[in-house]
């Protein structure tokens, strides 16, 4: 199936036991759940957020995508999770005040342990660094070993390596309809797991970001230099956002930019795993959920999903498999 005339960038997120894809109208995640059928959520994107002209200006908008980006993969990582729960306990819902308060528990610990932790960390030590320069270098180069050392160490969880393929299987996917292949499983498996619009790689360009701009306020005290980092959250995030959408568009035709975008698209080897066969069909079942809502034609042949009308169509980490191409670049996922 070739993508349409007017490219639109479509992206998602690995869920539980399944993956999360997100269109121009629709976002829809599907879910293997313990009966082996392919569950499907399918909801509208809030137009207010994807129409409006204000909330498009740079900036601004990555601001505004993150935020809403954000939101969508949590609800699609909890609806995933009642349905694995579903064929373990009938009763067991990770639903309401206690799911989003552990949402809002991770995300904390996530500023706390990414952000703020390097930074008093280096406090510590700051009055043996002559230079301001050094010692916002040297708080960059902590935060960096601690993200890639989480990394790393939640990648040999079985439960996480199973969502790190399932991860890959929704970058390989992505790469397969850019490159206008059959979505079919077995034509999808021969493409990159990495992908230049990848969350991962906009995680680096963000502590990349944070360095910079930290480094340009130089040492101020403590108090101030710690509400700054959490104050700069934002600003990194709107500057990182624009980075990715540029590197995207100049990654097919720009040497220097393949070069600079290497680093993350090697940092995606921790945060995908190849996946298998199933894996990819749900993968593509996802993806052809939100063509199928946007009118697109997929080749015929798959099976329908569990609970839907069969749909015309087609049906990130350490060892990365040869692609049948690199990955493209496109902006936004």
């Amino acid at each position: 199936m070739s993508p349409p005339n007017k490219p639109f960038n479509y992206g998602g997120q690995a869920i539980m036991e399944g993956v999360m894809m997100r269109g121009e109208h629709d976002w829809a995640a599907c879910v293997r759940a313990p009966s082996g059928e392919i569950v499907v959520e399918r909801q509208a994107l809030p137009q207010a957020v994807y129409r409006s002209r204000v909330l498009k200006w740079p900036f601004l908008r990555g601001l505004v995508m993150l935020w809403d980006s954000m939101g969508l993969g949590m609800r699609a990582l909890l609806w995933s999770a009642d349905v694995a729960m579903d064929g373990e306990d009938e009763e067991a819902h990770f639903t309401g005040p206690l799911a989003w308060g552990t949402v809002a528990l991770a995300l904390a610990l996530g500023v706390g342990l990414f952000m703020l932790l390097p930074m008093a960390l280096i406090s510590l030590i700051d009055r043996h660094i002559a230079s301001p320069l050094w010692s916002n270098l040297a708080e960059g180069a902590l935060r960096l070993t601690l993200f890639v050392g989480y990394l790393v160490a939640i990648g040999r969880m079985p439960d996480i390596r199973r969502v790190f393929a399932y991860h890959g299987a929704e970058h390989k996917t992505i790469n397969a309809y850019e490159a206008g292949a059959p979505l079919e499983p077995q034509s999808v498996a021969r493409f990159s797991r990495a992908h230049v619009r990848c969350g991962t790689g906009f995680l680096l360009i963000v502590l990349l970001v944070f360095v910079a701009l930290a480094t340009l306020m130089g040492r101020p005290p403590f108090l101030v230099r710690l509400a700054s980092r959490v104050v700069l959250i934002p600003v990194v995030a709107g500057i990182s956002y624009e980075l990715l959408k540029l590197s995207a568009r100049y990654y097919p035709r720009s040497a220097v930019v393949r070069a600079l975008v290497a680093p993350g698209l090697a940092l995606q080897r921790l945060t995908t795993r190849e996946p298998d066969l199933p894996m990819l069909e749900v993968a593509i079942a996802a993806l052809r959920e939100v063509l199928a809502s946007e009118g697109l034609e997929a080749s015929a042949g798959e099976a329908p999903v569990a609970g839907e009308a069969p749909v015309a169509g087609e049906a990130p980490v350490a060892g990365e498999t040869p692609a049948a191409s690199p990955a493209p670049a496109a902006a936004d996922a």
